[in-house]
């Protein structure tokens, strides 16, 4: 086994809670301040979206790989389109893609414009404290 990397990253400030009331994947609702200790990716998406789409192999491999070790995968779904809104056509969407992870549907925006998000998809790292310490769209 290697020995972990370290790299130094900004601190790019206290990651906003998530906003969302329905979640798929999960047994409750996921929030920041519950997850204290653990690395969250949070990926802003649309089912919809062919770009989003192509990022989900690795979020799953990701979520596979380090889950054990203290990762946490959740995927914030922001409908582009009226279709994407449906949770059930989200539900269908997320058997069809294999999407294993948590998701979380955020049809009012709430989540995604607390991230100041602006184009799908984008990748959010949170530190163990809950700060934000990369993001890459």
């Amino acid at each position: 086994m290697q020995p972990p990397v370290k790299v130094s990253l900004p601190d790019l400030g206290l990651a906003p809670d998530l906003q969302n009331e329905f979640w798929l994947n999960t047994d409750q609702p996921l929030r920041l301040a519950e997850l204290g200790g653990k690395v969250v990716l949070l990926d802003m998406w649309t089912f919809g979206c062919i770009n989003c789409q192509r990022v989900i192999p690795y979020l799953r491999d990701w979520h596979e790989r380090y889950r054990d070790q203290g990762l946490v995968v959740i995927s914030n779904h922001y409908p582009e389109f009226a279709y994407e809104q449906d949770l059930g056509n989200l539900r269908e969407a997320l058997v069809r893609f294999d999407v294993p992870y948590t998701v979380a549907q955020d049809n009012d925006r709430a989540t995604w414009s607390a991230y100041r998000t602006s184009y799908w998809p984008t990748l959010f790292l949170i530190d163990k404290r809950g700060h934000i310490r990369y993001n890459h769209i």
